[in-house]
């Protein structure tokens, strides 16, 4: 995903000179590309995030559309007042971008884990926030988000991701869900880089007789609620997959829209409980740990379906 995000930026880059990115003193290997194409559009304010946040709101302010750039929570928890004192509340061309989504630095600890991040921004009146699941949707999303007013978040995985969809994604427009696979049986509902475990669920459900709609969600807020509707009216269940805490992120998103539809379908939302990790890990490791992998995902939706 990093490196479909440079390439992405890059060419955005080249029409626009007023685009400047700002790195939290991290990512040279992936970011190497455009600071050596776009010396002048790039600045590194350190390990600072407070700072970097507060620099990119001011140069927002003179006309520039800025992007920061860190690690985990360090460009959105560390530095959550400057975003909403700063950029949000003041409608500033700010881009937020995480690499390191949920668990990718696992081995590194709970300080490291992102695993607010979505429910926190999501909460951040204006914010827009963005989920892609693979690197087409990466490469999809990027021009959208730079031409989408106002404060932004973009949650990337870290780097190696499959690319999940067949080709390359054109016209995409905000907020619209993909599906990647067609079922009869139960809904999948994917945000975030964990669409890889999603999939190879509905691969393994498969394997016991059970029929599986994959659809991606690529931006939660605002999150295409026509299109939960749609799934809503075709399936007695929906299972929600997040790598975050279920605690006011996609899944929650979806039950707002369905709570208000006041429709009959059941929601089950797959995602981090309402805890902290204590253990450190892969993030495969994690996700298994915390019954959020593909195996996880096929057992307990075959759970779910048994007891209807």
């Amino acid at each position: 995903m990093r490196d479909a995000f440079t390439r992405a930026l890059m060419r955005e880059a080249a029409s626009d000179p007023k685009l400047t990115l700002v790195t939290g003193d991290l990512g040279f290997g992936v970011l190497k590309p455009f600071w050596e194409t776009y010396p002048d559009q790039f600045i590194n304010a350190g390990i600072a995030e407070q700072a970097m946040t507060g620099l990119a709101a001011g140069l927002a302010l003179t006309g520039r559309k800025v992007l920061t750039y860190s690690i985990g929570n360090f460009p959105t928890l560390r530095c959550l007042e400057q975003i909403r004192n700063d950029c949000a509340y003041h409608e500033a061309n700010v881009k937020i971008v995480c690499v390191g989504g949920g668990f990718v630095y696992g081995s590194l600890g709970m300080s490291h884990h992102a695993t607010e991040d979505m429910a926190v921004l999501r909460a951040l009146p204006g914010v827009t926030v963005f989920t892609p699941g693979d690197p087409h949707e990466v490469e999809a999303i990027v021009p959208v988000m730079l031409r989408t007013p106002g404060t932004c978040y973009l949650r990337l995985g870290r780097g190696g991701e499959p690319c999940l969809h067949p080709a390359p994604l054109t016209g995409w427009q905000m907020p619209k869900a993909l599906t990647l696979r067609e079922g009869n049986d139960v809904a999948l509902l994917s945000a975030g880089g964990i669409l890889t475990q999603t999939v190879s669920a509905a691969n393994l459900l498969a394997e016991q007789g059970v029929s599986a709609e994959v659809v991606s969600f690529p931006c939660i807020k605002p999150i295409d609620a026509e299109k939960i509707a749609q799934l809503a009216s075709r399936f007695r269940h929906i299972v929600t997959v997040e790598e975050q805490n279920i605690v006011g992120g996609f899944g929650s998103a979806v039950s707002e829209v369905l709570a208000e539809m006041g429709t009959g379908c059941k929601l089950h939302r797959i995602g981090m409980p309402d805890v902290y990790s204590s253990i450190v890990g892969t993030q495969q490791y994690l996700r298994s740990e915390y019954q959020m992998d593909d195996k996880a995902i096929c057992a307990r939706t075959l759970a779910w379906l048994g007891g209807q």
